[in-house]
């Protein structure tokens, strides 16, 4: 069944070409086709081209198909090209005549629009919570640990003391950041493009104002032209965000494989979270932050693949828009899964708390014990001179009682100040 079936068939290879994998895809978002469904069909009963009867009877089918899809009992049938086409069918086997009402006044172009931003609405919510759940935890174990000292580096070279509360709520306080964009595409999402037909509006006097009520949008895309135009935009406003988080998670992931390894040895999990060598006994893996980095490098190439299928498509709907679901889709699921699994790690880190007794890491005081001279009264250049000729000559003895307190430092986190930005965004 197709909706756009005139009573011809189109040869099973191009059917097998043109669907692709939309009927697999269309399982995550069919809920948000009876959702929009539902809404429809109460605007075509309120402007009078349904009936009482026969909007209460599609609002009851609805409902009930939307039972099984939570359930997760609806299948889409390879006799049928969508879950649009499944939909309908089923309104119509079960409703007859009064199903085949529920496609007046609409496309299928503005179907999977509204599906895909009420979709996309509700994962960036539940990206949004996964963030702040590992944020949360990151910040408790930034005050945990705020006293444990660790090497700081720049160009991978020992530089300057730093410790576990500035690297825990260092990702905490970037997330933050990826949040914004987040919000940004949130926006985005939360315009109702209902109504827009096949990119042009409809003659029947529908009601775009109440259907964007019922849906719970913050407003419409008003202009119909516009709101097709959305179709892939809004996609990328998501990957961008995704994106932004992605790159956090894989620079915290890289950092994580650093620090396991015996040549840091600064943490380590416990051996059920790690895995081992076929051949090497001794081998405690990171497997599970290898994985977390490579994922989430691939969701940060989301955004291009994106712009390079929708860049050169003038307005109108082009068939090259059904790509970017099976782009999105899977790298929205990959992404919360990477959120998940490193709060659910992170959970068990074991932190070395004597890393610096190690005389390799002296090195790591002398800015601090320079400041000391420059406090001291002698000039920095003077002083900067000094601490070098001392550490050529084997003679620099490090002043380890370090203390930095302006806001940010060592000495204060200001994770209060964290917690209250992410509160706002």
């Amino acid at each position: 069944m197709k909706l756009w079936d005139k009573g011809f068939s189109t040869d099973k290879k191009i059917d097998h070409f043109t669907v692709g994998n939309d009927r697999e895809l269309d399982l995550q978002l069919a809920k948000y086709d009876v959702i929009a469904s539902t809404a429809h069909a109460k605007m075509l009963g309120k402007i009078g081209l349904l009936t009482q009867k026969e909007t209460d009877a599609l609002v009851q089918e609805l409902a009930s198909i939307k039972k099984t899809i939570e359930k997760g009992t609806f299948t889409i049938e390879d006799s049928f090209e969508d879950m649009h086409s499944k939909i309908e069918f089923l309104l119509i086997k079960k409703l007859g005549d009064t199903g085949k009402k529920i496609h007046t006044a609409r496309s299928r172009n503005d179907q999977v629009l509204v599906a895909m931003h009420l979709y996309l609405k509700n994962e960036l919510e539940e990206i949004k919570e996964q963030t702040k759940s590992l944020f949360s935890l990151l910040i408790n174990l930034a005050d945990k640990y705020k006293t444990v000292l660790l090497p700081g580096y720049t160009h991978l070279q020992i530089a300057m003391p730093s410790s576990f509360g500035l690297w825990f709520s260092a990702y905490a306080e970037s997330l933050v950041d990826d949040l914004y964009f987040i919000d940004a595409a949130y926006k985005i999402a939360d315009q109702n493009p209902l109504g827009s037909a096949a990119g042009y509006g409809s003659s029947f006097p529908i009601d775009r104002s109440f259907t964007t009520k019922e849906m719970d949008f913050a407003t419409q895309k008003y202009n119909v032209v516009a709101a097709q135009m959305g179709r892939g935009k809004v996609e990328k406003a998501t990957a961008f965000g995704m994106s932004s988080i992605a790159a956090t998670l894989s620079k915290m992931a890289m950092d994580i494989c650093l620090y396991m390894s015996q040549n840091f040895d600064f943490i380590s999990f416990p051996d059920e979270l790690t895995t081992g060598s076929s051949i090497m006994p001794h081998k405690k893996n990171p497997d599970v932050f290898e994985l977390v980095r490579g994922k989430c490098n691939k969701i940060q190439a989301v955004p291009n693949q994106l712009i390079l299928i929708t860049n050169n498509l003038p307005s109108g709907y082009h068939r090259d828009l059904q790509l970017v679901k099976e782009v999105i889709v899977p790298a929205i699921q990959e992404l919360k899964s990477c959120l998940d699994i490193l709060t659910f790690s992170l959970k068990e880190v074991k932190v070395n708390t004597g890393i610096l007794e190690d005389p390799k890491y002296d090195y790591l005081f002398s800015v601090d014990t320079l400041n000391e001279l420059v406090l001291s009264g002698i000039p920095f250049r003077d002083a900067y001179k000094k601490m070098g000729i001392e550490i050529n000559e084997g003679t620099f003895s490090p002043k380890r009682d370090i203390k930095h307190t302006h806001e940010g430092s060592l000495g204060n986190l200001c994770l209060n100040e964290i917690r209250e930005k992410m509160n706002k965004v």
